[in-house]
């Protein structure tokens, strides 16, 4: 008997899990003849909100719009320099690019992955102000060095701008990832730790005012009906993604301590597989979204796994400076190469249990022993 596909992701798994709540749900909102920007929209952002402990919610169509929105809301304008990391998804880069900016990538730290704040700190010192906005990537659900980015960027003055599309409920020293910029983006694509059954996307912030921005922003700069204030566009959460993720909501805590549970049943499982598996650094806790170990040989492994009936993921293999569509020649950054070449997302997620990570560990082992 063959063994069972085990992916690195499953939103199915998470639909059925909670089958019964979703589908009242979804009709209910069908039944109310409201599909776009009602109560359902409302009433996430209110508990979005204040799962951050406070401040606004505005649910956008995208992930990628959500972060384009918040950096247009802080100020970014066309010509301006964001700077950011690469071993990231081209959404990052997109989103800043649709402004008419310009991507500035930094290191990153060659142990968490996630941006280095020395590397910032150089980036910003050498800029003489030209970077306007920052975007921490809070990589594989661990975040990055907020109180150390954020001391950067106000001595510069710069903006923050979080890309929390893999960190929803992640903590920094006690408090959210997402609350320490002037604004957060977040993605609920299916496959993120809160995840839609479809897309969408919103910004957090704790300033109402900003978040007042988004608002015009993400419906044609409309504060009343066909009258643009600013130049907007047409971003809009709808109405059955928002009463999904309302349900998924109250799930997620739950969800991200069964990959807290997963993870570090790998972190013991893996201590002498050959393969350097994920740091955590002092104060964080990580939500696990991926978890990313490294090896030279990864597509060995990679098609060892496969080859059990076991996926894998490479998160991400080309740095965006490395892309031809985002391409900065003469920009060297050897720890985010490295990571690119090496990374390897194992499956986590709240639809596995601990014996698939066993079988996960044991096909490791087994390929480090060859």
């Amino acid at each position: 008997m063959s063994e069972k596909l085990l992916l690195t992701a499953d939103p199915k798994a998470g639909y059925l899990a909670h089958k019964a709540e979703i589908d009242e749900a979804i009709a209910r909102v069908l039944a109310s003849g409201h599909y776009i920007l009602g109560p359902e929209v409302e009433a996430f952002e209110r508990e979005f909100a204040a799962y951050h402990g406070g401040g606004s919610v505005v649910g956008v169509a995208n992930g990628t719009e959500a972060l384009e929105l918040a950096l247009r809301a802080v100020g970014v304008q066309a010509g301006d320099r964001v700077a950011t990391v690469a071993n990231t998804v081209s959404a990052t880069a997109t989103a800043i690019q649709q402004i008419g900016a310009q991507p500035v990538f930094v290191e990153i730290d060659a142990a968490t992955l996630v941006m280095s704040a020395v590397a910032l700190e150089a980036a910003l010192g050498q800029a003489k102000g030209a970077i306007k906005a920052v975007v921490p990537v809070h990589l594989y659900g661990h975040p990055a060095d907020m109180p150390a980015i954020m001391a950067a960027a106000r001595r510069h003055g710069a903006k923050v701008v979080e890309d929390c599309a893999q960190s929803h409920g992640a903590m920094i020293g006690g408090r959210k990832a997402g609350t320490w910029g002037e604004a957060a983006a977040y993605s609920f694509y299916p496959t993120k730790n809160l995840g839609a059954l479809g897309d969408g996307g919103a910004v957090y912030s704790g300033d109402e005012a900003l978040a007042g921005q988004v608002r015009l922003l993400r419906q044609y700069g409309w504060r009343r009906r066909y009258l643009s204030e600013v130049a907007g566009r047409n971003s809009r959460l709808d109405e059955i993604q928002a009463a999904v993720l309302r349900v998924m909501l109250r799930q997620l805590d739950a969800g991200n301590a069964r990959r807290r549970a997963l993870a570090d049943r790998y972190q013991t499982a893996l201590a002498t597989a050959g393969v350097r598996r994920p740091a955590v650094a002092d104060g964080v806790v990580p939500v696990w979204h991926q978890y990313a170990i490294r090896t030279p040989r990864r597509d060995s492994l990679l098609a060892h796994l496969e080859a059990q009936a076991i996926r894998a993921g490479v998160l991400y293999p080309v740095p965006l400076h490395e892309q031809p569509a985002y391409a900065q020649p003469g920009c060297r950054l050897p720890h985010t190469e490295q990571a690119c070449a090496e990374v390897l997302c194992l499956p986590v997620h709240p639809g596995l249990d601990l014996a698939d990570v066993d079988r996960v560990a044991r096909e490791v082992i087994r390929w480090g022993a060859t």
